[in-house]
């Protein structure tokens, strides 16, 4: 009966249009109205292929992340509060026209009383308490569904929306983020390639962080990139390099590496920004993952089929056999191919597809590590179009292992 729905075709404040909105459409549009949690929420989800089929990842990717500027008095009430002094007292200059606004937070540039220049995030007034309200009932919702579903309870909805919960507190905490950003200065200590920005702890809290500002251009950005002279190749493969070892040397990785969260420096230097989304993996699950890798490259079924089992949570009788048939087509049809063709974040969309269509679940963590390793590809072709990150990948796996 859907068709005699008049909403299907754009009431209730979207766009009026022709043809009937999707399915998918209209869950990302629910999502913008529901607000800051829900986007979150579908943001997430866009990356689980393991969950969700790909009309729907595709739909939710397209949720941006953006909100209206906090009014200026606002923001200085807000740092006001948090130093229980006036914004003189901290910043010698501080800009009131935002760098960014996003639905937790808003970026300006600023200046140090000691004259450093720094960027200054806010967290937006309000955010926590309708976020702490949403998650409520986000989770009841969750318990009820799995006590009236079978799908439900069979996807554990009540224990990912618990998992989503903890990983969007985390992103309202800035001091959290401040940790996080001193762990991945401390882990790329010894490559001089990487640029992780200070952190300024004096004028940090929990609703504002203060970080040294980078400058150079942002990956996102490919006329700034021609303009600059550097050896775009190498810095893609910097750039690649950089989040392979987040994941697989030190188990602590940037989960939203896109190309805005990347600058190039005018010396050719990579710094990444915005430490508000972090996955953690142990040594057990990084070698298993490797592994799983390896034998895609191998076409070694035997070892797909046993690290796959490893890695995902079976929830309903596994056919191993064709298990082990669906992972050997996608390797085969993605590595018959010349290394330079190979496009490992096909492959990945691919495994998840496969993943969910045997009905088996990957904790969070490691549905983020898969995210991060194909979202890496897009970030190596945004700086060097020719870039494959099988030709980095591959190497890089034989030598870990």
């Amino acid at each position: 009966m859907g068709r005699l729905i008049p909403f299907q075709r754009g009431w209730l404040g979207h766009e009026r249009r022709d043809t009937p909105y999707t399915r998918p459409e209209h869950l990302r549009l629910a999502l913008v109205d529901l607000g800051t949690t829900f986007i979150k929420l579908g943001q997430i989800a866009s990356t689980r292929g393991d969950l969700l089929p790909s009309d729907y990842q595709a739909e939710l990717a397209r949720l941006q992340d953006g909100a209206p500027p906090v009014p200026a008095a606002d923001i200085l009430d807000t740092i006001s509060t948090a130093f229980g002094c006036r914004v003189e007292s901290v910043f010698a200059n501080f800009d009131l026209t935002p760098l960014a606004s996003a639905s937790i937070g808003q970026a300006h540039a600023a200046t140090l009383v000691d004259g450093s220049d720094v960027v200054v995030k806010i967290r937006r007034p309000g955010v926590v308490a309708r976020v702490d309200e949403d998650l409520e009932l986000l989770n009841r919702l969750a318990v009820r569904a799995a006590r009236r579903s079978a799908t439900a309870q069979h996807y554990d909805v009540a224990g990912l929306a618990a998992e989503f919960g903890g990983t969007l507190r985390q992103e309202l905490d800035y001091l959290s983020e401040g940790r996080n950003a001193e762990r991945f200065a401390a882990n790329f200590a010894d490559d001089p390639s990487i640029h992780i920005p200070r952190v300024y702890w004096k004028a940090t809290t929990p609703q504002v962080i203060t970080l040294e500002r980078l400058r150079g251009v942002k990956v996102s950005e490919p006329a700034a990139l021609d303009a600059s002279g550097l050896d775009r190749p190498a810095l893609a493969r910097a750039a690649a390099l950089a989040t392979l070892r987040m994941v697989f040397e030190h188990g602590f990785f940037h989960a939203d590496p896109h190309p805005g969260n990347f600058f190039i420096e005018p010396d050719g230097t990579i710094g990444l920004i915005d430490f508000g989304m972090v996955g953690s993996v142990d040594a057990v699950t990084r070698d298993r993952l490797a592994a799983l890798l390896a034998g895609f490259a191998s076409n070694n079924g035997d070892v797909l089929l046993d690290n796959i089992l490893a890695l995902g949570v079976a929830t309903a009788a596994i056919d191993r056999n064709s298990l082990r048939v669906d992972l050997l087509a996608l390797a085969a049809d993605q590595l018959a191919r010349p290394l330079g063709d190979v496009a490992f974040g096909t492959l990945l969309s691919g495994m998840l597809s496969v993943v969910r269509h045997h009905r088996l679940v990957l904790p969070i963590d490691l549905a983020l590590v898969v995210k991060t390793i194909a979202m890496c590809e897009g970030v190596g072709a945004q700086i060097d179009p020719s870039f494959r990150l099988a030709s980095v990948l591959l190497p890089f796996l034989r030598r870990a292992t």
